[in-house]
């Protein structure tokens, strides 16, 4: 059974950067879709980005499209969500999560072993 730990949330003004980490145990995660989610306080759970499993695809809601950027090191079993030019809508609970789907899901119904989150707060 696959457990997951998100890392590298804090506190960063608008247009700042931060790198979340979402290392793996108990299983190698090379078989699975990965995705990071987001929730914002009142709001439902909202797809953000997801990787295929040998990592040369990845797909990105709309909103985060040209600023974040997924990727994930198959050895280190630890997927990575670079965020740039941050705003302050990009402020949420970020979590990781796999997937055994296949092609592009991207309903949080489709994945599983969700993480603890990691907050993100981006401050105007």
């Amino acid at each position: 059974q696959v457990q997951l730990v998100e890392s590298g949330g804090g506190l960063v003004q608008a247009g700042g950067s931060l790198r979340l980490s979402c290392a793996a145990s108990g299983r190698t995660l090379n078989s699975y879709i990965m995705g990071w989610f987001r929730q914002a306080p009142g709001k439902e759970r909202e797809f953000v980005a997801a990787i295929s499993r040998s990592g040369d695809m990845s797909y990105y809601t709309d909103s985060v499209k040209g600023r974040f950027t997924i990727f994930r090191d198959n050895v280190k079993n630890t997927v990575y969500l670079r965020m740039n030019s941050l705003k302050p809508e990009d402020t949420a609970v970020y979590y990781c999560a796999h997937s055994t789907a296949w092609g592009a899901p991207r309903r949080a119904a489709d994945f599983g072993a969700w993480g603890q989150g990691a907050q993100v707060t981006v401050s105007s």
